[in-house]
C-alpha cells in the first residue's frame, strides 16, 4: 500500500477544510490528539500497579488489628 503524495494530501486537507470550516479544524485536531493521548496511556499502562495497590489495601486491615 503506498502512502499518499503531497498534492493528494494537500486535495485531502481542503476537502476537510471544506466540510468542516476553519473554525472547527483547530477542535477536532485537539480531541484527535486527547484522544490519541489516552488511547496511548491506556496501551502503556502495567496492570502490576494496580495488584500492588490491593496488595497494600491487603495489608493495611491485618496491621491495624
Amino acid at each position: 500500500m503506498m502512502l499518499p503524495s503531497g498534492p493528494e494530501l494537500l486535495i485531502v486537507v481542503f476537502i476537510i477544510l471544506l466540510l468542516f470550516g476553519a473554525k472547527r479544524l483547530p477542535e477536532l485536531a485537539s480531541g484527535l490528539g486527547k484522544g490519541i493521548r489516552e488511547f496511548k496511556k491506556a496501551t502503556h499502562s502495567d496492570p502490576e500497579p494496580e495488584e500492588k495497590n490491593s496488595k497494600s489495601s491487603e495489608t493495611k486491615p491485618e496491621e491495624q488489628e
